[in-house]
């Protein structure tokens, strides 16, 4: 892997983290248009810690109470939030490896997110904070995060969503989105070195120095993609990103069916 192609990847991994339009299935698109094989299983687990330093930096706050009172309701939704996802993982993690290979599935899992993303602009203004969020929500924000281990469908989307259909203000939908993707990534982490680890994958002998800018990449380009998602949910804004799905789907389509330039 050059030192260019990690800080492409580091850097999309970063902005498709948390603007809603996959991380994951870009990471797929752009290895396979790099040519990239099995190192960049590898190389997924680092850009992602590097998102998961951008979100300590921006909400170390809320995960310093957490840390102090570990006994308190924030930390209870934040669990019942995560439990579909760590289910669907195990139950669906063997067939992940399928959106790799099928680029029509992926261009569909794209698509879903786009429409998931018109759907969350039309939603009404949620009341809910905090406070009167209840364990029923968190439950139904993890039951949609679980649709996210599939590749294409965009984990800050869907959770994001999530939160508003159940009435949270846009603001605690999106803290709660970002604080349960900390457990998300960690425990995706975890899992794929767990599946590694008997594997001639689980050893990466190579330069780790592309790693490491992917690293720093991924950090940086997560820092201002969370900022910058803050304020569009806000101004109701999702449904833009919706129609760069829309055409990345087309673009994708047309060159598997058509072009075959990367496909």
């Amino acid at each position: 892997m050059s030192i260019w192609q990690a800080i492409v990847l580091g850097v999309i991994q970063g902005i498709a983290e948390f603007l809603p339009i996959s991380s994951s299935g870009h990471l797929i698109l752009l290895q396979r248009v790099f040519g990239l094989d099995l190192p960049g299983m590898v190389f997924d687990i680092i850009v992602h810690l590097g998102s998961l330093v951008a979100v300590f930096v921006v909400f170390w706050r809320d995960i310093w109470e957490l840390i102090k009172r570990p006994f308190q309701k924030m930390t209870l939704l934040l669990i019942i939030g995560t439990l579909p996802v760590v289910v669907s993982g195990f139950l669906f993690r063997n067939h992940i490896e399928e959106f790799s290979r099928n680029i029509p599935l992926l261009a569909l899992m794209f698509f879903i997110t786009g429409i998931i993303l018109c759907i969350a602009d039309k939603l009404p203004l949620g009341t809910k904070s905090e406070k009167e969020m209840s364990y029923l929500d968190a439950l139904v924000v993890g039951v949609v995060q679980a649709l996210a281990i599939f590749p294409g469908i965009s984990r800050s989307g869907s959770t994001i969503t999530g939160g508003l259909a159940t009435g949270l203000t846009r603001e605690m939908a999106a803290r709660f989105s970002f604080l349960l993707s900390i457990i998300s990534i960690i425990g995706a982490s975890v899992l794929e070195i767990w599946v590694m680890h008997d594997s001639e994958t689980a050893i990466y002998s190579g330069d780790i120095f592309p790693f490491i800018i992917g690293f720093v990449a991924a950090a940086l380009s997560s820092y201002f993609a969370i900022r910058l998602l803050l304020q569009l949910i806000r101004t109701c804004k999702l449904r833009y990103f919706s129609y760069y799905l829309f055409i990345l789907v087309a673009w994708m389509l047309l060159d598997y069916f058509v072009l075959n330039w990367f496909f």
